[in-house]
């Protein structure tokens, strides 16, 4: 009697051979992930712990700028709040924070694109239904990368989020980049001058709040400015039928 082949065991030799790199990335990034988890369970770390600990890393060295712009990065990694690392700049360096936050914000922006570029490859290529609905909504985003991305950039929506999913469905890097380098500047400058506006980070945590009323105001007009210019680029879009 012969053996008949076993077509799972191929399919799964198949599928470990064409996605076994990606895994293995996954699996690095969830250790990661579960260090982090970890570290911050076992020491009891709140977020406001956690904005402490960074504050006396980045202020105890002459070179913090650079400690920033390299923590801002690989912040997106283990799913830090880009807000948290935004207004922490404003405290820790003023005003120059915002040259700092877009350099780190921009670069963790393209890192986090291509990770989720990386993992979307080859995903999407399907013949069932859903694939089909899925990689046809890509394909308008694809055609649309740049007006797509400033709009969701002024909407300050979570930033994370629009990185890995603009990567996941592999929009054009090139337009990717210019438009969260053009649509997030009225978020980084309003969101760093919110934290400059309430003093110092060692004033804050000591009780002794002082408000800069210029640069509250300047970023209050900077968010509501954004959210207006999104709805005006809005509804200047070409409808699709």
């Amino acid at each position: 009697m012969s053996l008949q082949p076993l077509p799972q065991t191929t399919d799964n030799r198949r599928y470990l051979r064409q996605h076994g790199a990606k895994l293995i990335a996954l699996l690095f990034w969830l250790a990661l992930l579960g260090g982090y988890g970890w570290y911050t369970q076992a020491n009891n770390l709140t977020v406001a712990d956690t904005v402490r600990q960074l504050a006396a890393a980045l202020t105890g060295s002459a070179a913090g700028p650079v400690i920033y712009i390299v923590l801002y990065i690989a912040r997106p990694l283990i799913f830090f709040p880009a807000t948290v690392m935004t207004v922490l700049s404003g405290f820790l360096f003023g005003p120059i924070g915002i040259l700092y936050t877009i350099i780190g914000s921009n670069s963790s922006a393209l890192l986090a694109f291509f990770v989720g570029s990386y993992f979307g490859q080859g995903v999407l290529e399907g013949a069932d239904e859903s694939a089909g609905l899925l990689n046809r909504y890509a394909q308008r985003l694809r055609e649309n990368s740049f007006e797509t991305v400033l709009l969701m950039r002024l909407l300050f929506l979570p930033y994370d989020l629009v990185h890995y999913v603009a990567g996941f469905l592999r929009i054009d890097w090139k337009a990717f980049i210019l438009a969260t380098a053009v649509g997030s500047i009225p978020g980084t400058v309003s969101i760093v001058l919110l934290g400059t506006s309430f003093g110092t980070l060692e004033e804050m945590l000591n009780g002794r709040i002082t408000v800069n009323p210029w640069a509250l105001a300047t970023s209050i007009l900077l968010i509501v400015g954004s959210i207006a210019l999104s709805r005006y680029l809005k509804r200047k879009e070409p409808t699709h039928e």
